[in-house]
């Protein structure tokens, strides 16, 4: 698995390094099209892993339509804190050799954001 960074200003492992929280990991994922059922394969054995751990919410797995393999995964935390933890877990750590080697992600961490009249914070 390699990883990229999609926020151009502030790295995963700054994130990581946060106390605070709820937050969500919204983590793009993209793979070589012949190579989509063997990240899904990958994706499962983490989110397995993931949903053990202290602090973990929910997740959520969407694919592009039209045969895109382009991923996206959703997944709450009580904290940025509790993330770092499981992401250090060295089963999880393990599991990253599992995904295929085109697969490429980007995995920044978000807290809901306050706009009046359309969302809570």
């Amino acid at each position: 698995m390699k990883f990229h960074e999609m926020d151009y200003i502030v790295t995963l492992q700054d994130q990581m390094s946060s106390e605070g929280g709820p937050v969500v990991l919204i983590n793009k994922l993209y793979v070589d099209p012949g190579e989509a059922d063997a990240l899904l394969a990958a994706w499962a054995a983490d989110a397995a892993v993931m949903k053990r751990q202290p602090g973990f919410i929910a997740t959520q797995l969407h694919r592009g339509i039209e045969g895109s393999s382009t991923f996206v995964n959703y997944a709450v935390w009580e904290s940025a804190a509790a993330f770092r933890r499981a992401f250090q877990q060295p089963e999880f750590q393990a599991g990253l050799t599992q995904y295929p080697e085109s697969a490429v992600a980007e995995p920044p961490l978000f807290q809901r954001v306050a706009v009046p009249g359309i969302c809570l914070g």
